[in-house]
């Protein structure tokens, strides 16, 4: 059970950065748009996080062994759909294919692991499945380029079918099944944040190609909003919300929240970009490009288990702001020196800088959420924050993606570093507005006193 749990994991994880150093090549194969690339990443991430709560209640009702299989199929399904893909819009909707399956991986294989082990021992298997996901996670570039560059981009792709193939027959046969509560579904409350999410991204990607001020981005972010503002007072009215509002009424949890869905929307910019940066302006190829990423991305997994261990001795708050700060600095810098006569060596601290940021604040803030709710609602707690930490790189893509766009192009390296510097300028600036909602959160001694007692606290899922 660990190891398929390990292994579903880590293909969940790695693909959601791996595509990243072969951007490029598949811009130039497919003939793909700014637009089109951005939808590439987007498209797993949206059905991903949209779907991750959800994912969890279908398991919990249909038999977590049952869902965790169906998501392996869909995902393997969807891997082989986007290495077949003969052009970019097949390549989005094979995406969007693999983010379902993602999501009943990824939300299932924890469960699974949780409900398979001893409480004594569960600890560990959970921290072992983590940290391989946390490892996968941070070689998704270095994997990436190298497949790209040594095979074709297509077999990013390929190399998860066969595991696929023998993790479903194993996990059918080996995994003892388990159930959760059998509580409603919340299929409009679904819709209604699918929809808000869509509508909110889709104004953003449009509003370069068709203008800002068209009937098609007004309506399209209109829409997202209303959508959005259906979907609290919906939860807040249903018995059986897929995501509590009073949950809100934390500090801790709401500041959390915010400060995560700001530090994604910064790290899936720097992701989105970096890699692009290395190719497209210094030429390198795409094992280069992931091989110079390594002082960013190595960064969790030296630094994170130590924030973690700081976040429980001194609070969540001060880490939460210094690494904002260092992911808003290191993300400034890199975006001010990036010019095609720079060298590779100009990047290295900055990279560094934003690495060291990201891994330390992204514990710290989960920590932060957890730990300001009670032992009751901490799956839907820790439910809520994998679905902000997703929407927030869906946005901060977005964001930057329409800043580059405004400013710059591919059509040299010249012109890329023109687009690059606002859209990283405009990154940094999501980081240090994220520092300012970290300061709001409760000291240490506030949240410890609403934390869940000793007899209460249980290992999140």
């Amino acid at each position: 059970m660990l190891a398929l749990g390990a292994v579903a994991s880590i293909m969940a994880a790695l693909d959601t950065l791996v595509v990243s150093t072969a951007l490029a090549t598949i811009r130039r194969e497919l003939d793909a748009s700014i637009d089109a690339l951005e939808w590439t990443v987007n498209a797993y991430n949206l059905s991903f996080a949209v779907l991750l709560m959800t994912a969890s209640a279908l398991g919990d009702r249909f038999g977590r062994r049952r869902m965790f299989g169906l998501g392996l199929a869909v995902f393997t399904a969807g891997s082989a759909l986007c290495a077949l893909s003969p052009s970019v819009a097949v390549l989005i909707v094979a995406r969007a294919v693999q983010g379902v399956g993602a999501a009943l991986m990824m939300s299932l294989a924890l469960a699974l692991v949780s409900a398979a082990f001893p409480a004594e021992r569960r600890g560990v298997a959970m921290g072992i499945v983590q940290g391989l996901t946390g490892i996968a996670t941070a070689c998704g570039p270095l994997v990436g380029g190298a497949v790209a560059e040594g095979l074709a981009w297509q077999w990013i792709f390929w190399v998860n079918v066969p595991i696929g193939l023998i993790a479903i027959p194993l996990a059918l046969t080996r995994i003892p099944e388990s159930f959760g509560s059998d509580d409603a579904l919340d299929l409009f409350g679904l819709v209604l944040v699918t929809g808000g999410a869509l509508g909110v991204v889709w104004a953003l990607m449009r509003g370069n190609p068709v203008g800002w001020a068209s009937g098609q981005v007004v309506l399209s972010a209109l829409a997202g909003v209303a959508l959005i503002g259906v979907f609290t007072v919906w939860e807040r009215r249903i018995e059986q919300p897929m995501l509590p509002m009073t949950l809100f009424a934390s500090r801790g949890f709401s500041a959390g929240n915010a400060a995560i869905f700001l530090t994604f929307a910064t790290l899936f910019s720097a992701v989105f970009f970096y890699a692009q940066l290395l190719q497209t302006v210094l030429h390198y190829g795409p094992l280069g490009a992931g091989l110079r990423l390594l002082p960013w991305t190595l960064m969790l997994f030296f630094c994170a288990p130590i924030a973690g261990a700081l976040a429980d001795r001194i609070g969540a708050r001060p880490i939460m702001v210094g690494g904002l700060c260092l992911m808003a600095a290191g993300m400034f810098w890199t975006g001010s020196i990036a010019d095609p006569a720079m060298s590779y060596s100009a990047l290295v601290i900055p990279f560094i800088l934003s690495g060291v940021g990201t891994s330390i604040t992204v514990p710290a803030a989960q920590s932060a959420v957890v730990s300001a709710v009670r032992h009751e609602a901490l799956g839907k707690a820790a439910g809520a924050n994998s679905m902000m930490r997703e929407l927030g790189g869906v946005f901060g893509i977005a964001v930057v993606v329409a800043v580059f766009a405004s400013h710059g192009s591919y059509d040299s390296a010249a012109e890329f570093a023109t687009g690059f510097r606002p859209a990283m300028t405009v990154g940094a600036s999501l980081a240090f507005l994220g520092a300012l909602v970290a300061i709001t959160l409760p000291g240490r001694r506030t949240a410890s006193e609403n934390s869940p007692s000793p007899a209460e606290q249980i290992t999140p899922v």
